[in-house]
């Protein structure tokens, strides 16, 4: 049995419905057969179920047929594309290593939740992780075997286990979604944070986020995000939202948790989102780490979302507020982060202006090709947008994402200037 296992190992996995009808490595009709082949061994063992002198013959056919259970979950399952609403070869295999477990009395919350030293040693820890990953994705996303399952763990508990092996599936989502829809809203506390799986899953999820370029990926990542955080409960979303602000220097990442910040203040009157705690979040929210050698462009989705947040908190109602010391701080915070984003749009406008100039100068002069190589090598060189170096770009292109950054940079100033306005506006009806 291990054998042959080993074997079907090696096959490739069939990714798409044509590959695994076509079957053109016999994967598929090898699975079936293994299927089938396993049979008088689990006859065997249901046989002697009722005789209680077990021998060390029935303990060695149960331990092998776990360990061909396991690697089987590992290679080929773990790598398949399964589809309860399509009854695969593939699928159908996964089913029979589910009933396989409970006929050889091996209990599936025991395996995933209790995992022991015994059946760990089986496979080394990878493999182990990576099996029983497999065994909680077919549970309770392919809810094979389910309607078995015992229905006594609490949802966060199940999230809390499963947390471990949704790092070997981060880009499949569904056992993270799955496992978090159990969850009822704002209801995870901040002590779950603490945990290695707590912080590592998000991180590895913001990665995905950022570095994955299959856009379906991105955006199904996106959604389970924003799941997580709903599921947080005030003081758990306060630290969360400070964690990604501080690790994940991406200006997209951090425009989404400051929209989410925004979200929070209605409905959680409460020190992390109205309080002194929440002035701590706002600095790290408005401020500019690169001070006045930030790039705006690169840095525009985060600076955006910033700006409407302080222009949303100037608006609500002061008496909101826990104190006068709050607010004072909110001030100080605010005139700190204006008067530095005014010396940065200052300094860009006027270099990008520069380069716009010579841009439009250069153009008029394509008379001469060696001109134009000049020029193709000169201009805005040193310019980055979006992780675009802007010098590869046509000329015509060139001048559209200069004239683009001078809109932003005037948008960025209008908003500021409507901020100042609410805060004198403030500041008479206080006197």
């Amino acid at each position: 049995l291990s054998a042959l296992q080993k074997q079907v190992s090696q096959l490739p996995v069939p990714y798409t419905k044509q590959q695994e009808e076509a079957d053109e490595y016999g994967l598929c009709r090898c699975c079936i057969a293994l299927a089938k082949f396993t049979k008088s061994f689990i006859v065997e063992v249901k046989r002697k179920d009722g005789n209680y002198t077990a021998t060390a013959e029935d303990e060695e056919l149960r331990t092998e047929l776990l360990k061909f259970c396991m690697r089987s979950l590992r290679e080929p399952l773990l790598e398949a594309e399964l589809n309860r609403n399509r009854k695969s070869s593939l699928w159908l295999f996964a089913t029979e290593i589910m009933v396989i477990l409970p006929a050889i009395q091996e209990s599936l919350s025991e395996l995933l939740f209790f995992n022991s030293l015994k059946k760990s040693t089986l496979m080394d820890n990878s493999q182990s992780k990576e099996s029983r990953a497999c065994l909680a994705y077919l549970l309770f996303v392919q809810l094979i075997t389910m309607d078995s399952f015992p229905a006594v763990f609490s949802p966060v508990f199940v999230l809390q286990c499963n947390m471990e092996y949704i790092n070997q599936l981060l880009s499949r989502y569904a056992l993270y979604s799955t496992s978090l829809e159990r969850v009822q809203d704002n209801s995870l506390p901040v002590s779950l944070l603490e945990l290695k799986s707590f912080y590592s899953v998000p991180q590895n999820l913001v990665k995905v986020l950022t570095d994955c370029p299959m856009q379906h990926l991105r955006e199904s990542g996106l959604q389970v995000f924003q799941l997580f955080i709903n599921k947080l409960d005030a003081e758990a979303k306060h630290k969360f939202f400070r964690c990604i602000l501080k690790t994940s220097n991406h200006a997209g990442v951090e425009s989404y948790i400051v929209k989410n910040i925004r979200n929070q203040v209605p409905g959680n009157a409460n020190k992390w989102f109205l309080g002194e705690e929440f002035v701590s979040l706002l600095e790290l929210v408005l401020c500019l780490p690169q001070g006045a050698e930030t790039d705006l462009l690169n840095s525009m989705d985060r600076i955006m979302e910033s700006l409407n947040l302080l222009r949303y908190l100037l608006i609500r109602d002061k008496g909101l507020w826990s104190s006068t010391d709050v607010w004072e701080e909110l001030g100080r915070i605010q005139d700190e982060y204006l008067k530095m984003l005014r010396v940065c749009i200052s300094i860009s406008r006027a270099y990008y202006s520069a380069e716009l100039k010579a841009l439009r100068e250069d153009q008029k002069l394509k008379a001469k090709e060696a001109r134009d190589a000049a020029r193709s090598t000169r201009l805005v060189k040193s310019i980055t947008v979006k992780h675009k170096q802007v010098s590869n770009m046509s000329p015509d292109v060139q001048n559209q994402v200069l004239q683009s950054a001078l809109v932003t940079f005037d948008l960025m100033e209008s908003l500021i200037v409507r901020i100042e306005e609410i805060t004198e506006e403030k500041l008479k009806i206080s006197n």
